[in-house]
């Protein structure tokens, strides 16, 4: 507990409020005897934490930009990937309670299951020191400009750009093809081909489909430009 402490940035003056953010539904169901519950109370409360910091934030930083495009950057920071990603700095698969089966199945290393949390720690953080302390630590892990910048990354719609540049030119055709898929099922890996007229224009690799056709597409952008 010490060790997520400091790499949070915050001393819990009750450490059950991160205690309770940890316990996964299966673990509480394991322990239902115990009085053990799980951390989905907290989640629903940090997503709506860090629903408004990071509208708080987005507008103030862009005073310029409309109401559909500060709904796509935060919808795009506040996303599954980011918060997983916020996640694995934190070390937080390592502090979860889970259930025997959840454990088996992969659970620590489970994207979903780690966004989660990172919205019951957040939630936590602000039980326990207030509005101003959930606000810092946010800030600290996910609205930085580095995140930001990958946040600009990811609203990116490569397989658009792809279709647009590929229709300057007449009887072009694309097809997304999946080639293969790598690891056990809690963290498989999806490789995929963008072909341009029949042959590969670029291959691309990630967490889900929808991800490795945009990095297929990426790569044949990158090629073709």
């Amino acid at each position: 507990m010490q060790v997520l402490e400091k790499k949070l940035g915050y001393t819990f003056r009750c450490k059950e409020q991160l205690q309770a953010a940890l316990y996964h539904s299966s673990y509480a169901n394991e322990h239902r005897c115990c009085g053990v519950s799980s951390n989905e109370r907290l989640e629903f409360l940090g997503d709506a934490v860090l629903g408004l910091v990071t509208a708080d934030y987005l507008y103030h930083k862009h005073p310029d930009l409309p109401e559909g495009d500060l709904t796509r950057m935060r919808a795009a920071l506040v996303c599954e990937e980011s918060l997983y990603e916020v996640a694995q700095s934190l070390g937080l698969g390592n502090e979860l309670r889970l259930g025997k089966g959840e454990e088996a199945g992969g659970g620590r290393c489970r994207p979903s299951i780690l966004a989660d949390a990172t919205e019951s720690v957040f939630a936590a953080v602000y039980l326990d020191g207030g509005m101003e302390a959930a606000r810092a630590l946010i800030h600290r892990v996910l609205l930085d400009k580095e995140q930001e910048e990958a946040v600009e990354e990811r609203r990116r719609d490569y397989k658009t750009e792809l279709q647009e540049l590929v229709q300057r030119r007449s009887n072009q055709t694309l097809h997304y093809e999946m080639i293969g898929a790598t690891g056990p099922d809690h963290a498989k890996l999806f490789t995929c081909a963008v072909l341009l007229n029949g042959q590969t224009a670029g291959t691309g690799t990630g967490k889900s489909k929808k991800e490795a056709e945009q990095a297929a597409a990426r790569a044949a952008l990158q090629a073709l430009q």
